[in-house]
């Protein structure tokens, strides 16, 4: 049986410390368990790595870790990048310095520098780190928001931006070409050091990751004559947000800002939450009893990689915390960030904003209300990223906006991934300019639905563990397939496009057309009225997802569409599983 014939070999041969040997005698007996620890290699997928930490080849470990670092190597050696180097950060997660001296020590027997942060950086500024040092590539071990047990291994590449087309396919060709453990190259830490393939970073990238952000603001006078008054609270939820957000914040003026002293330090085991995303309720718990003692305007948190933000504001007239999602507050910074450039600056002719096809139809809605071009990517930032490098090189086309329906966006081209650090900056410029004006963020937000349309987005996602519920995710795009939905909750179907296929299908005419973006295993139906479902398998975690946006006459008939096409989709769900 392969499965222990692999295990037998982890156990005898000599590249594999005596630490993982252990940790897998323990496993004898448990079949169930080797099983699921051998039965694949850990999937090297679009953007890396991603699994439960632990011995063996589908979990993520030093070997695991310096498989994928061997064949990115290889990859930067056919493409000769061998002289530019690598950046590469860590965040909060357990293993991840360790993870990341892995990588740096892979790429320098590969006579490849690396250049490797001193201590946990968020996500956006390694992509900052890439591109300001010049480097061919960029590594980032983090798993997000996934819950303690899981670590992660992503890849950049010269732009800053997470791999794309035709990288990551090359990348993971040279990964997947790796079959013996022990031909993976490494050296000695101290060698690396002394031969100038190992260069620690720190301040120097810092001081100037802040400073692009600092050129971002469009209001310092709004944050001058506000800063004393606004009273923010802000959770690191134990990752890396804490130093650059505050750091930032009191640099601009922004002088009462309160963290939340439990989850202020970086701790991979997340003691105050069970999975650290800014997604959840049970992350605010600690901000928003303290915002309730301090009387805040709004409560913020940053994942552990600090790349997404979650945000809460008052609204004055209840005296309670709204929820933001990150549609919400993305559109937010949207209407805040170009209206206030066209106030300004103007706005260039050819300026567009970017969301992925996931993201709230009110994106759209703003973008028409401003003249502006609406583009729209497959879920993950690095297609709006594949965006900005394409106005780049073609001389053709402003970025003034990006974001994404899982609380990211980016604003400035300094960086290629999302940022909750300058998310976070801009959401408190923006509370503190419409404060100038006796609003709050709430009013705010309330303005932009009267404006456009109350718009209502919300998902609905279940999770299937190991390989029978990877089997069953298969299945059940398989089925929507073979079976297309004509109404989903009471509206009409009008078009199904399949991203799989790459083919838009107008059902009212007929007719056919290209979808005129990447293969994705990916289902979006365009329901009547502005309302729409989209399935598709999480990238990052064993789920399937199922996104639903609807339009409303007000937030009360929103939410009440909102629920009822809801539960149909859970309906839908609860059918499908129990035909499999």
């Amino acid at each position: 049986m392969e499965v222990m014939k692999q295990y037998e070999e982890w156990l005898s041969q000599p590249c594999f410390d005596e630490e993982t040997k252990k940790e897998l005698q323990q496993l004898k007996g448990n079949e169930k368990e080797i099983q699921e620890r051998f039965y694949k290699e850990l999937e090297f997928g679009t953007a890396g790595l991603r699994g439960i930490i632990g011995a063996g080849t589908n979990r993520i470990n030093v070997y695991t870790v310096r498989k994928a670092t061997q064949g990115l190597a290889n990859y930067i050696r056919k493409k000769d990048g061998q002289e530019k180097g690598v950046a590469i950060a860590y965040d909060s997660r357990r293993m991840s310095p360790e993870f990341a001296r892995e990588a740096a020590l892979c790429l320098a027997a590969n006579g490849i520098k690396a250049y490797v942060f001193e201590s946990l950086r968020p996500t956006p500024e390694l992509s900052y780190a890439v591109r300001t040092l010049g480097c061919i590539a960029g590594i980032n071990i983090t798993a997000s928001h996934n819950p303690p047990e899981y670590n992660g291994y992503k890849v950049y590449w010269e732009d800053g931006a997470q791999i794309t087309p035709p990288h990551d396919k090359g990348i993971m060709d040279e990964v997947n070409a790796l079959r013996d453990y022990d031909t993976l190259k490494t050296m000695e830490l101290q060698e690396a050091t002394k031969e100038g393939l190992y260069i620690t970073i720190g301040k120097e990238i810092d001081d100037g990751y802040l400073a692009e952000l600092k050129k971002l603001i469009l209001h310092q006078d709004a944050i001058c004559r506000m800063g004393k008054e606004l009273k923010i609270v802000y959770s690191p939820l134990h990752g890396t947000g804490n130093l650059p957000v505050r750091r930032i914040l009191a640099e601009l003026g922004f002088e009462n800002v309160y963290v939340v002293k439990e989850q202020e330090l970086p701790d991979g085991d997340f003691p105050t939450v069970s999975y650290p995303n800014p997604e959840a309720k049970e992350a605010f718990e600690l901000g928003l009893k303290l915002a309730e003692k301090v009387d805040a305007d709004l409560v913020l948190a940053t994942d552990p990689d600090a790349d997404r933000l979650g945000v809460y504001v008052k609204d004055t007239a209840t005296g309670t915390y709204k929820e933001l999602t990150g549609n919400m507050s993305g559109c937010l910074l949207a209407d805040y960030e170009i209206g206030q450039k066209k106030e300004k600056l103007g706005l260039p002719e050819d300026g567009y904003l970017i969301k992925t096809i996931v993201t709230s139809n009110l994106a759209d809605a703003i973008a028409k209300g401003y003249g502006i071009g609406l583009m729209e990517v497959l879920t993950g930032f690095k297609f709006i990223g594949q965006k900005i490098l394409g106005f780049e090189t073609k001389g053709k086309g402003s970025y003034l906006f990006g974001f994404e329906e899982s609380y990211g966006c980016l604003i400035g081209t300094y960086a290629r991934d999302k940022d909750a650090v300058a998310a976070t900056m801009a959401l408190c410029e923006a509370a503190a300019y419409y404060k100038t004006r006796g609003k709050t963020l709430w009013d705010a937000m309330l303005d932009l639905y009267k404006k456009y349309g109350f718009y209502k987005d919300d998902i609905q996602s279940i999770t299937l563990q190991g390989m029978e519920g990877l089997q069953k995710i298969q299945e059940i795009l398989g089925s929507l397939r073979a079976n297309p939905p004509r109404q989903v909750g009471g509206y009409q179907v009008e078009r199904v496009r399949d991203y799989q296929t790459s083919v838009i299908l107008d059902c009212r005419t007929g007719e056919t057309t290209d979808t005129g973006l990447p293969v994705s295993n990916v289902l979006y139906y365009e329901l009547e009225g502005d309302n729409w479902l989209c399935v598709r398998p999480s990238g990052t975690e064993p789920k399937v997802k199922f996104y639903y946006g609807v339009k409303g006459e007000s937030l009360e008939d929103a939410q009440n569409r909102s629920d009822t096409l809801g539960k149909e989709v859970l309906s839908m769900i609860d059918t499908m599983l129990s035909e499999k």
